[in-house]
């Protein structure tokens, strides 16, 4: 396979983990009927995904579980300091502004990507890159919306932080991906960050919610289906497109999933499609068809001789 097909393939990996996670909306809000907090819902996710990791690794390739101790410092960055830190920012940003308002602050990754890769990677910003990004930017405000009532300083940075966290899992996850397969590293990600979900969540909580439950045998098969379809291929299908598409590239790419969202919601909860939605789905698409479109040879020659 070429590395122009491996980029291809590459980037169908990072739409499809777009279209995924874009569905989160449908298993979070059927969890949430059965009392768990969004916190707890992570919980679950991210535990479940964590077990479902590790048979897929025991699978394919045991010797994987074994990780150079000098590794565990970026192990701990990819599940706490991104999954476990973007997710506790994101759902806290939720409750002290409008949705509309915290999802976009969460999507300022790609923004973050860019200048993340530029400073370690050494990543080229070019006009197709940046047109994409403002692209992909205004389409995520517009398929939101935006409302600036009740923002405050601390809810902004915390809306921020969720974007940074995000941002993050592409960075490390590009640095673990240079010694490790993308099973070993979804593994030890998510084992880490369920770990540290735990803490957090009211384990004795969600023990008495589960009990409480008079279907209880749907509702955990309806766990592991929301770790499977929000985490588990989500996850690693953007990993596994990480290892031939640069991170800027796949964070500006990832960007379908508030427009995935957005269909999910007129589809299945009968949401209406405003002119603003609409027009937002369009740039997102540009923004992809963009960052996909062949660079003319001779412009190639021309920022390598610049």
């Amino acid at each position: 396979m070429t590395e122009q097909q491996k980029s291809k393939m590459g980037t169908v990996f990072i739409i499809l983990a777009g279209c995924f996670w874009g569905s989160m909306g449908i298993f979070v809000r059927r969890l949430s009927e059965y009392g768990f907090s969004s916190i707890q819902i992570v919980a679950i996710r991210v535990t479940l995904a964590a077990l479902i990791f590790a048979l897929v690794l025991f699978i394919k390739d045991r010797k994987g579980f074994k990780i150079s101790s000098k590794d565990i410092p970026l192990f701990l960055g990819l599940g706490v300091g991104s999954i476990l830190f973007f997710t506790v920012c994101y759902f806290t940003a939720i409750t002290m502004m409008p949705l509309s308002t915290a999802a976009i602050l969460l999507y300022t990754s790609p923004v973050w990507i860019m200048l993340m890769s530029v400073a370690f990677f050494h990543e080229k910003l070019n006009g197709k890159k940046l047109t994409a990004l403002v692209l992909a930017f205004a389409g995520c405000v517009l398929v939101s919306g935006i409302s600036g009532e009740g923002v405050t300083l601390t809810g902004l940075l915390v809306g921020l932080g969720s974007g940074i966290g995000y941002g993050l899992y592409s960075i490390l996850g590009t640095v673990a991906l240079r010694k490790y397969s993308p099973y070993t590293v979804t593994f030890y990600t998510f084992a880490i960050a369920a770990v540290g979900s735990w803490i957090i969540c009211r384990p004795a909580d969600v023990c008495n919610k589960f009990m409480a439950a008079t279907d209880i045998g749907f509702l955990l098969f309806f766990c592991i289906l929301t770790a499977l379809i929000t985490a588990v291929i989500p996850f690693m299908a953007y990993t596994l497109g990480l290892k031939s598409v640069e991170a800027s590239k796949a964070g500006i790419i990832a960007t379908v999933e508030p427009m995935v969202a957005t269909l999910i919601g007129i589809l299945l909860f009968s949401e209406s499609l405003t002119i603003m939605s609409g027009l937002g789905i369009l740039l997102i698409l540009s923004a992809v068809v963009i960052l996909n479109l062949k660079t003319p040879r001779g412009c190639d020659d021309q920022l390598k001789e610049e």
